[in-house]
């Protein structure tokens, strides 16, 4: 079989980086990861798409919270401390209960399972104040990124920081307070039917500190599901970059471009794998932002306390802050970090359903056809990573290329991220899909979740999948019915 095949390259020993591959183990991947070619049956190890580490597919809200298959007690404890860290809820210091506070002062949640529902996807607002959508800020301009071609210079508002906080602390205003508004967008579809999309238009009321700067760009963001995230890390960067194609030189209407951005290190460039526009490198640093930006919590990458305030906002800078001398002065040590991160890497990722049923392999087909697989490129064989034997050399299947992609007009929100244009998104992973709202019956799907439902998210895409949505349109029904039923087994 070719999974006994692949595991027959033993990894090297002693190096926490990845092994490089043999010419022969190279060639073996190549085989393996090739496009299916037929459609009357699933490809082998295709029910398991997290490799080793797939875990059974629940049929309840959790099924997105387990921990990945084959650790050992002693790690799975570990999962077991950074899920906690993870469903913590921080308080405003100082407070009693000195190891949660350091909350804010201005936020827009209270723990990361406000956001990540069950570790699923978030939805939009149904109230004001409910967390899962964030709204990022900024302005044109901005110092360039040394050995970063094409970065796009922006700069946070001068008031307003990087992202708006619609939560504060007692005595501090909030920044604002999103209002939200659907139009209906009707699409009539091959057979007569007519779907109706929502277009959301978004109004920052109530601004707490003055008016936003006058060239202020805004961005709504949904908490995606973490579903695979250690895995994701785990694929080598060149097999990503092989998909990478700028300029279209094949002429197939599909031209991804990589999201290169800083890593931790002073002048460390990596390629951005995470958020809606690949802005985060690793786990690790997604991980961190998201405390700083989302909860104000201060960590060893983003020491400072008070989160995204800027120097205008000078009460939330003074107000106090949670950070324990014993922990560097951090809200949030490298200890306690480090737990959270190998909670994040190691949530499971669900066996698939049904993959050998009738509807499924004929959606598939369809997917394959219709020319899906040119962004959401299936399956990859993960690095060799003597440090993480778990996610080492692993058949995968995201169904992501992690590249960014001009998603047209009617997606773009016109402000540029890194590399990423306004009109750019990288290609989010497909796994777990089917279980979002099973997880988070609210869940939304697309990077503010307009759509209600995975094929309101297929016709909402344009430019360089305007061609796939079209032919979702045109064709017969029964094959847009197994298209959706596909995607609901990943």
């Amino acid at each position: 079989m070719v999974l006994a095949l692949l595991a027959a390259f033993p990894a090297a020993a002693g190096s926490p980086g990845p092994t490089p591959r043999s010419p022969q183990e190279a060639e073996r991947v190549a085989a393996v990861t090739a496009p299916a070619g037929r459609f009357d049956a699933p490809e082998p190890f295709e029910s398991r798409p997290g490799g080793a580490g797939t875990v059974a597919a629940r049929t309840d809200g959790q099924a997105l919270s387990q921990p990945s298959g084959g650790m050992s007690a002693a790690r799975e404890l570990d999962f077991l401390v950074g899920k906690a860290l993870f469903e913590k809820l921080w308080v405003a210091a100082p407070s009693s209960t000195t190891a949660s506070d350091g909350l804010g002062p201005l936020f827009n949640a209270r723990s990361c399972l406000q956001c990540h529902r069950d570790d699923g996807r978030g939805s939009p607002p149904a109230h004001p104040g409910d967390p899962g959508l964030l709204m990022r800020i900024s302005v044109p301009g901005g110092p360039p990124r040394a050995g970063i071609e094409a970065w796009i210079a922006t700069a946070p508002d001068p008031v307003y920081g990087w992202q708006l906080q619609d939560q504060a602390n007692r005595g501090l205003a909030a920044e604002y307070r999103l209002e939200l508004r659907y139009d209906d967008l009707p699409v009539a579809l091959s057979d007569g039917t007519v779907a109706t999309l929502r277009r959301p238009t978004y109004r920052i009321a109530d601004p707490g500190y003055g008016p936003l700067h006058a060239e202020a760009m805004l961005s709504p963001r949904l908490a995606p599901a973490m579903t695979g995230l250690g895995l994701l890390e785990a694929i080598p960067e060149a097999d990503i970059l092989a998909h990478a194609d700028p300029g279209d030189a094949d002429g197939d209407g599909i031209s991804g471009r990589p999201a290169f951005v800083p890593g931790e290190v002073a002048g460390e460039v990596l390629l951005g794998r995470f958020g809606w526009k690949g802005g985060s490198p690793t786990v690790r640093q997604q991980t961190a932002e998201a405390l700083s930006a989302d909860i104000g919590i201060s960590s060893p990458l983003f020491p400072v306390h008070w989160g995204d305030c800027m120097a205008a906002q000078s009460a939330c800078r003074d107000a106090p802050g949670g950070g324990d001398p014993g922990q560097g002065g951090l809200e949030l040590d490298a200890a306690a970090l480090d737990l959270l991160v190998h909670y994040a890497r190691n949530l499971g990722v669900p066996a698939r359903r049904d993959p050998e049923g009738a509807p499924v392999l004929r959606g598939k087909q369809v997917f394959y056809e219709t020319g899906c697989i040119a962004c959401h490129v299936p399956k990859y064989v993960t690095a060799r990573l003597p440090a993480r034997p778990k996610q080492s050399f692993q058949l995968i299947w995201p169904y992501s290329d992690l590249l960014l992609h001009d998603m047209g007009e009617g997606l773009a929100d016109h402000r540029p991220d890194g590399r990423a244009t306004g009109r750019e998104w990288k290609t989010p992973p497909l796994w777990g899909i089917g279980l979002a709202q099973q997880v988070n019956p609210a869940a939304g799907f697309l990077h503010d979740g307009r759509a209600r439902s995975l094929l309101e998210a297929v016709l909402w895409h344009g430019g360089e999948a305007a061609a796939q949505r079209d032919a979702v349109i045109a064709m017969p029904a029964p094959d847009r019915d197994a298209l959706i039923a596909f995607l609901e087994s990943l």
